[in-house]
């Protein structure tokens, strides 16, 4: 009787986590080829300028691989890859989010996006990876290859804007320079803009210690998970 209620159980809990990530990714890639629909064609890059299409398009591909163990039985893996875009999500609602309580227009240069948009790709979409990367999948156990991971995504992008997108493209127009992909950047010196990108670097440094350590202490002493 223990085992059949065992198997009964893990059957309910097998269901419910592929109707979650079945849900999640179906959502995800509506939403990721929706970008291709509303993108403006006439900049290089295109929708692929912004940090927010970047946590998509790993939202995407990381719930993928999830999924597929899920459809094939299989343990949970890809801890560090989840845990980066996790990281990369998170950060994406935290500046998104502050900058547009200061000025919208600092984060959305012609006007304010489709409400349905702005709260799935600034909220909901990351909210779910983060439930599953947290409680789920508790990817932040590989912290090591993790925070690499993490830092990697972190640092391409900077380098992507900086190098490519900010030099071949020119708007949105700013006091100091043109073509990066948030209008406030182009209102900063080189010297600024280095140091906002490294403060937002090791914010993100930061939730991803805080995440492991709620792994590490909460999930895993308190919840014996």
């Amino acid at each position: 009787m223990i085992k059949e209620n065992f198997l009964v159980y893990d059957n309910s809990r097998y269901k419910v986590l592929l109707y979650f990530r079945g849900s999640c990714l179906t959502i995800a890639i509506l939403y990721w080829f929706y970008q291709f629909y509303v993108a403006n064609y006439n900049g290089f890059g295109i929708q692929f300028r912004y940090l927010t299409i970047w946590g998509l398009t790993g939202n995407v591909i990381v719930t993928g691989l999830l999924l597929r163990r899920t459809l094939t039985g299989q343990k949970e893996k890809y801890f560090a890859a989840v845990s980066a875009v996790c990281v990369l999500n998170v950060l994406v609602v935290f500046l998104y989010w502050r900058l547009y309580f200061i000025d919208p227009k600092l984060v959305n240069y012609s006007g304010n996006i489709v409400w349905f948009q702005e709260y799935y790709l600034h909220l909901l979409g990351p909210l779910f990876l983060f439930v599953d990367s947290l409680l789920v999948n508790r990817s932040f156990r590989q912290f090591k290859l993790g925070i690499i991971q993490a830092l990697l995504l972190s640092f391409s992008y900077v380098l992507w804007t900086e190098f490519v997108t900010g030099p071949l493209n020119n708007v949105p127009v700013g006091s100091i320079t043109a073509g990066l992909p948030y209008p406030f950047l182009n209102d900063m010196v080189l010297s600024d803009r280095l140091e906002f990108y490294g403060i937002s670097i090791l914010t993100g440094v930061f939730f991803y210690f805080l995440f492991w350590l709620i792994d590490r202490v909460g999930i895993s002493h308190f919840w014996s998970l």
